[in-house]
This record gives structure tokens, C-alpha cells and sequence, in this order.
């Protein structure tokens, strides 16, 4: 099932649990603005070529709108659709003042160059700079977008409306992004874990992890859980897997990825499949790489007793159907990862006031969010007698059509 018609499911399961009016169930659907727009530019050897850039800001009812940009061969209008909506109701879920939005370019970003991937990101930012903006529209990174990106948009941006450093957020520190931006939705996935487990009568240091996806989601949950105790006895990336029961040593892990560029051969572990990760042997799953990962076919296999789901979409309805029979309790990804646009809220903010935070104060103010935000989630699952993730949906949809209501969107 694509990623738009389970978020389309879920939000109108949500609609019906807080019996929302049809109109403002089917206005609250329909983005705000969908753009679509072409890319040209001249290539190193100096051959022309094109690529199609898209942005859809879904709702701005809350605030200005942000999301990601990713740069990625499979983006498509669906794909965008499906995430900016996701990005509404997680910012409605973890409170912060802002709409959804998310945009990207079909592109393969490893096969262009660096002054290529400027070029495409000027010319990108050129075509939507007046639909964007600090009180309109905030891009951030996404898949194949980094700090370096975000400085290429705010350049690009500046030179039509002025020095506007708070048009994107993640960007580099140098350039007014925030400290703790880097660790962000990884150090919010596991103040998710810990709300998640306090309440189940858990500590991160008693029970085992397996992570699935070592980049910078899943390599800063691996460190944070490693430092808070907790055993991670499986690791996987587009590389390979590698797993050792009495939990592996994250550091020196880490060190030997940055060194050879993979997780295999590294001494302090054996290898196994990639795909066995997902049913390996643990008390927590995360996954935090590509959506639809747990399906029909492997959700039967999980032994994993939590789900903490740092990727966006990475149980399908199917799969969160079959596990919820087997009494596994999964933490959405629309509260879970939420920790990234949480601090890009802090970095606007900075931005705005011109006044910077020190990276402890960042991280206190993130999990004072983080933990707020769950117990408001499960004060909608006891409500409603539901699960978690439509706990998160009936917060976030509810939060929406409330502040939609407010502004008089009959008139």
C-alpha cells in the first residue's frame, strides 16, 4: 500500500473516532497548493538536462508550513502529497506552531556533482523563492539534502528578499543553524523510547535494540541508547548487517563505519542478512530507514515486544494489523521522529530572535517536548480507547481542525 493511501486511511479513521464534519474532513485532505515546476541546467560537460522539481504545502491553519526537500530518483507527486500531509499532523502532535509541507526533485544525487547539485538547488529555489518563506513556507534537509543544501536555498533566496536566515532550518551552525540540529530526530526518537518505556514500567538500560538504518537517525539512536545503557544487538545499512548478542560496541562501531564506509568486517561482530534484522531477536525494533520495510509478508516474524518507528511510514496497515494481534505496541513515526522539526522549530526561533541557545539548553527544551507530547497522546488514547498511532492521528487531526474551525474557514 503507497504511503499516500495509508496516510489518507489513518486520517480518516481519525476523522471518525473525533466525529469531524464531512466538509472539514475533505477540506482539511486537500493541500493548499501544489507546485510543479522544471529544472534546467547545463551539466559539467556542458550538455543540458532536466529535472522535475515539486513543493506541496498542505495546511497552514497552526502556522507557516515546513517539510523537507529530498532529492531522490523515486519522488513523485503521490510520494510529496503523502509526506506533507504526514508533516501537519506531526507538528500538530508534538505542538509546535506550524502547517505541513514537503517538496523534492526526482534527481540521483550521487551520479551529479557538487557545483551540479548547486546549480539544480539554485535554479530549484529560484522557481519557488515567492512561495516560500519564514512566515509562509521553511524547507528543511530530507533524503539526499544536507546543511550544505539548505545554504545553497538561503543564498539563493537572500539575494530576492534579503538576509533571511530563517527560511530553512538545518543549516550549518556557521550560517545560523541551531546546535543539536545534527542529532535531532535521532536524540527524539529515543526521548520517545524513554516516555514510551516509563510507562510500560521500562528502562532504555534493561532491554535490547535492533536498528535498522545507520545513517544519521539511526547511528545517533544507537549511540544515545548505547550511552544511556541499553544493549543494541543488531545494526543494519544499505551496506550490510552485523549483530552480536551481548550488544555491540556503538563507538568503536561507528569509528569502523566512518573508516571503511560499511558496518561488515568489523571485529566486535558477525554478519547476517539485512533482512533478517527485522525479525531478529530483541525487545525494541527501530527502523529508521525507507517506509513499507514491515509488511504482510515479515510482520509475523517480528520478535521484537516494541516498535519505535524513526522512519516515515515504515509499517504498512497490513503489518500494524497483524502485529497489533500479537500484542506488539508500536510508537507512530508521526510522534517518534518528530524530534527533527521539533528543533527546527528551536532553530527558526534563534533565527527569528537572533539570539543562538547552547546545545544543553536544546536538548532540554527538546525532551521537554518529547515527553509532553507523549503524555497529551496517550491522554487521546484513553479518550478514545485506541492504539498509539491513532492516539498521535486524533491528537494532531484534532489540534488541525480545531484551529481551522477557529479562523472561520465557512466564511
Amino acid at each position: 500500500m503507497n504511503a499516500l493511501v495509508a496516510t489518507n486511511r489513518n486520517f480518516r479513521q481519525a476523522a471518525r473516532i473525533l466525529g469531524l464534519d464531512s466538509k472539514l474532513e475533505r477540506s482539511l485532505l486537500i493541500p493548499f497548493r501544489e507546485i510543479k515546476v522544471e529544472c534546467t541546467i547545463p551539466k559539467d560537460d556542458g550538455t543540458l538536462v532536466s529535472y522535475v522539481g515539486f513543493r506541496v504545502q498542505h495546511d497552514n491553519a497552526r502556522g507557516p508550513m515546513k517539510g523537507g526537500i529530498r532529492y531522490h530518483p523515486e519522488v513523485d507527486l503521490d510520494e510529496v502529497n503523502a509526506l506533507a500531509q504526514l508533516m501537519t499532523w506531526k507538528t500538530a502532535v508534538v505542538d509546535i506552531p506550524y502547517g505541513g509541507a514537503k517538496g523534492g526533485i526526482g534527481c540521483i544525487p550521487k551520479e551529479l556533482s557538487v557545483s551540479e547539485l548547486e546549480r539544480l538547488t539554485r535554479v530549484f529555489t529560484q522557481k519557488i523563492h515567492d512561495l516560500i518563506g519564514i512566515n509562509t513556507d521553511v524547507p528543511a534537509p530530507d533524503m539526499g539534502t544536507n546543511a550544505q543544501t539548505m545554504a545553497w536555498i538561503l543564498d539563493e533566496y537572500s539575494k530576492f528578499h534579503g538576509h533571511s536566515p530563517a527560511v530553512v532550518t538545518g543549516k550549518p551552525v556557521d550560517l545560523g543553524g541551531s546546535l543539536g540540529r545534527e542529532a535531532a530526530t535521532g536524540r527524539g526518537v529515543v526521548y520517545a523510547a524513554e516516555a514510551f518505556l516509563a510507562e510500560q514500567g521500562k528502562q532504555i538500560k534493561d532491554l535490547t535494540f535492533a536498528i535498522q538504518g545507520f545513517g544519521n537517525v539511526g547511528s545517533w539512536a544507537a549511540r544515545l541508547i548505547h550511552e544511556m545503557g541499553g544493549k543494541v544487538v543488531a545494526v543494519s545499512d544499505i551496506t550490510g548487517a552485523v549483530k552480536n548478542q551481548n550488544g555491540l560496541d556503538i563507538p568503536s562501531l561507528l569509528s569502523h563505519k566512518e573508516a571503511t564506509g560499511k558496518l561488515i568486517d568489523f571485529s566486535g561482530a558477525d554478519v547476517m542478512s539485512s533482512d533478517e534484522l527485522l525479525t531478529h531477536e530483541c525487545d525494541v525494533l527501530i527502523p529508521c530507514a525507507l517506509g513499507g520495510v514491515l509488511n504482510k509478508e515479515n510482520a509475523d516474524y517480528v520478535k521484537a515486544k516494541f516498535i519505535v518507528e524513526a522512519a516515515n511510514h515504515p509499517t504498512d496497515p497490513e503489518a500494524d494489523e497483524i502485529l497489533s494481534k500479537k500484542g506488539v505496541l508500536i510508537v507512530p513515526d508521526i510522534y517518534a521522529n518528530a524530534g527533527g522539526v521539533t528543533v527546527s522549530y528551536f532553530e527558526w526561533v534563534q533565527n527569528i530572535q537572533g539570539f543562538m541557545w547552547d546545545e544543553e539548553k536544546v536538548n532540554k527544551e527538546l525532551k521537554k517536548y518529547m515527553t509532553k507530547a507523549f503524555h497529551n497522546l496517550k491522554n487521546m488514547c484513553q479518550t478514545h480507547n485506541c492504539n498509539l498511532r491513532m492516539g498521535a492521528f486524533t491528537l494532531g487531526v484534532n489540534r488541525v481542525a480545531r484551529a481551522t474551525q477557529l479562523r472561520g474557514w465557512e466564511a
